[in-house]
């Protein structure tokens, strides 16, 4: 094995230098604990950025990779492949759509479902094609999902950006009534905001949405890229808010547990897509679906939803007096593991500095804002672990 220089020395020569690195070089993960080149171990509350519901290297995944990289890894959509349609069964059969097509990632998931929106416009509004999103919203980062991005820092390098996106401020539905127009053909929000700093809106909002969209015609299009597959608590995140059903559902990150994999999915009312209007060369891919469905499988057998829910609301409640010991911190607040930390000055880079050399792995998504998206299965005692280290860095400020 290299050193840790050596690694780094090849970053800097051929890889292009899109992102600022934590300075571990991480080469083995079990479960919560990654391991670096020089032996260090560190408790994983990123969790690849949500990707990794279940830890890393869990033994039914593994193995189901394994098993299907000894058969067929690849075939063009053409042909069936066993994989991905038991994959998309377990979707289906446990929410409330009807018809799944699998990607690559988040963003090519929002594409496709902004591609069925706007057929939908054409078939059914005269043409309608402008889709209503929210401000500190996060769609991905191709030319049309920066549009739908509702955050300047993504899109200013990029302008003109591409029309058909019109962004709201979130949690407020007359806003959406406000933007709605002839040419609208669907919303798009996600039921938690994770990358835009944790926010939970007010419990009848989703719904109200719901209920406007269906008086307009329009889609209801609710992107489940981070808070899809157990992290809210339940097996997709709109299930956490009574009334709630999407016509369109959009799927990544821990779908596919590890392996590149996206989806959206749509009811049969709306599936307008037909042949040749949409396709993807490695879209429902033997090995990433085969990784999928045993995560999916995993999940729904051993009720891993509501163990996130159940250590979510320990990790809440850790946080929330912590809170009431340091004025620093001015809010908790989240769902399920995916739980945000805000304080009034712009410490996260040193917080996040500081349990890096503690042993613990956290995000900074605001300057003043702690993001916490640990593997579902992460033990109590791994959280107490965590919050013993957030209070000796809080206790120097």
């Amino acid at each position: 094995m290299k050193s840790t220089q050596e690694y780094k020395d090849l970053e800097k020569k051929y890889y292009m230098q899109v992102v600022n690195r934590m300075p571990p070089v991480l080469v083995t993960g079990k479960g919560t604990v990654v391991t670096d080149t020089e032996g260090n171990d560190y408790l994983d509350f990123t969790a690849g950025w949500a990707v990794l519901n279940l830890g890393h290297s869990h033994d039914f995944v593994t193995k189901a990779i394994k098993d299907q990289a000894g058969k067929i890894l690849q075939m063009s959509n053409l042909f069936y492949t066993t994989p991905q349609l038991s994959l998309a069964k377990t979707i289906v059969d446990n929410s409330d759509v009807d018809r799944v097509f699998f990607c690559n990632s988040g963003a090519e998931a929002n594409e496709g479902a902004s591609k069925l929106a706007r057929k939908w416009g054409k078939k059914k509004l005269n043409g309608a094609f402008e889709i209503i999103t929210t401000l500190n919203s996060f769609h991905g980062r191709t030319q049309a999902m920066m549009a739908a991005t509702g955050q300047p820092h993504y899109q200013d390098n990029w302008r003109p950006l591409m029309p058909g996106f019109v962004n709201v401020e979130y949690n407020n539905l007359k806003q959406i009534e406000e933007a709605y127009n002839d040419n609208t053909c669907a919303v798009l929000i996600e039921p938690v905001q994770g990358e835009g700093g944790v926010n939970v809106p007010d419990p009848d909002y989703l719904r109200s949405v719901q209920e406007f969209c269906k008086s307009k015609n329009i889609l209801f299009m609710l992107d489940e890229v981070q808070t899809g597959m157990g992290r809210l608590g339940t097996l997709f995140g709109y299930q956490r808010f009574q009334g709630v059903e999407p016509d369109v559902m959009t799927l990544a990150k821990a779908l596919g547990s590890g392996a590149p994999l996206g989806a959206f999915c749509s009811k049969e009312f709306c599936s307008v897509l037909e042949p040749g209007d949409h396709g993807s060369t490695f879209g429902g891919n033997a090995l990433t679906t085969a990784s999928g469905a045993a995560a999916a499988e995993f999940m729904v057998e051993n009720n891993i939803p509501e163990l996130s829910l159940e250590t979510g609301k320990y990790m809440m409640e850790s946080l929330s007096k912590l809170m009431s010991k340091y004025q620093i911190i001015t809010e908790v607040r989240g769902m399920g593991l995916l739980i945000g930390m805000e304080m009034n000055k712009e410490i996260s880079g040193d917080i996040v500095s500081k349990s890096l050399e503690k042993g613990l792995l956290i995000n900074a998504v605001r300057p003043n804002m702690i993001r916490f998206m640990p593997p579902l299965n992460v033990s109590k005692q791994e959280v107490d672990t965590a919050i013993n280290i957030i209070e000796s860095i809080l206790k120097d400020f």
